[in-house]
This record gives C-alpha cells, sequence and structure tokens, in this order.
C-alpha cells in the first residue's frame, strides 16, 4: 500500500475513532485528521513489528485496519489526557 493509502486509511481510522469515543476534542476535527493519520502510521509499525504481521498490499486488509483504528485511539485518548478539554 502507498503512502497515499495510508493516508486514505488514516483519515478514515480517525473518523472511526471519532465515532467510538465520541465527545469534543481540542483539537477539533483537524487535530482529529491528524491523529487519525498518525495512527495509522504507528498502528500500522506496531503491528509488523512486534505483533509480526506482515504490512498487506491490500487496502481492505482487516489485522491493517484494526491496527489502524487501534492507533488512532490511543493516540485520541492520549491526546485527551495531554491537552484535556480546552475548548470549555
Amino acid at each position: 500500500m502507498s503512502i497515499i493509502g495510508w493516508i486514505i486509511l488514516g483519515l478514515l481510522a480517525g473518523a472511526i475513532a471519532k465515532f467510538l469515543l465520541p465527545g469534543r476534542d481540542p483539537g477539533g476535527l483537524l487535530g482529529t485528521t491528524v491523529i487519525g493519520i498518525a495512527g495509522a502510521f504507528i498502528g500500522g509499525w506496531i503491528s509488523s513489528r512486534w505483533l509480526h504481521h506482515e504490512i498487506s498490499k491490500n487496502f481492505f486488509d482487516g489485522p491493517t485496519w484494526v491496527a489502524a483504528i487501534g492507533g488512532s485511539l490511543v493516540l485520541l485518548m492520549a491526546y485527551r489526557l495531554v491537552f484535556g478539554n480546552s475548548r470549555d
């Protein structure tokens, strides 16, 4: 999968993570999008490095999606813990 594919996967993973973890984010839509893209990269890297799952060349590989969404969820939770709800 190319870098463009990972970015698209990250955008979708960020949207799914936001759906699974609703609430107001300190960064808004742009921050959540960037977190989704970074989460996809980090989740894919962790999956290939420590879980020994090959990075698939297929966009619709289930474990790759789970790793990207999981990475996005972890980053979104960490972002909320560090920056809190600064939009109040």
